[in-house]
């Protein structure tokens, strides 16, 4: 458990506001407030909703409120949308790795999941898994304290031609688009060479195990790269 609530505590809250508080962290909202309008389009509902939830999590000592800049978790609020982060990425990799799923047909089933187990199957889980880092797209696996490491948000489609990279992370919401980067070998762990690119929006010619690949950018903004050493 992420260094604090258990899990008796944690069922003191819905699924709903579980959702808004992990939401609000992957916006950043561990570090900085977010706006409503963000979150809101994050979570598919309208400013109103998100407003009427955040005064009850406000009340509960999970999120702080600004009228004008929006929404940041607490300490509280944050550990609780760790705990839910670190039960999403393990159960996506055991989804992977040890019921055979593929990595686009994990998130919504680790959706669901992360809400009910509990903390001693986390634990198995994670030991059976050999104590990972990473989920299935290269995602961070907080620690049991509370700890994420540091990783790079910088997008492919940033690179610059003679860039040669290795790819980090993919964004895991959009399935149609992690089937695409399965076929052209964009997966975590690929080194990767920008060979060409447009000044006009076009896509950007990589090449991948000696193979060049044309990337549109809407796919590449979804790959996340670091320099290759």
């Amino acid at each position: 458990m992420i260094g604090t609530p258990t899990q008796e505590k944690r069922s003191a809250f819905t699924r709903s506001q579980e959702d808004y508080l992990k939401a609000l962290y992957l916006l950043g909202g561990g570090e900085r407030p977010v706006p409503t309008r963000e979150l809101a389009q994050r979570l598919g509902i309208s400013s109103p909703s998100v407003s009427e939830m955040v005064t009850r999590l406000t009340a509960q000592g999970l999120v702080e409120h600004d009228r004008y800049r929006g929404q940041q978790l607490t300490r509280e609020g944050r550990k609780i949308a760790l705990e839910l982060v670190r039960h999403h990425r393990l159960l996506e990799m055991f989804l992977v790795r040890v019921l055979g799923y593929s990595w686009d047909e994990v998130h919504e089933e680790a959706e669901r999941l992360e809400h009910v187990i509990s903390e001693r199957m986390e634990q198995r889980i994670f030991e059976l898994l050999g104590r990972p880092e990473l989920d299935p797209h290269g995602h961070v696996i907080p620690t049991l304290g509370g700890k994420v490491r540091a990783v790079s948000h910088r997008s492919l489609s940033e690179a610059k031609v003679g860039d040669r990279l290795v790819v980090q992370g993919v964004s895991d919401e959009d399935p149609a688009k992690l089937r695409e980067l399965q076929r052209r070998g964009l997966v975590p762990g690929t080194p990767i060479a920008v060979v060409a690119g447009s000044e006009f929006e076009g896509p950007l010619e990589v090449r991948i195990k000696r193979r060049r690949s044309s990337v549109p950018l809407g796919l590449a903004r979804a790959v996340f790269v670091t320099e290759a050493r």
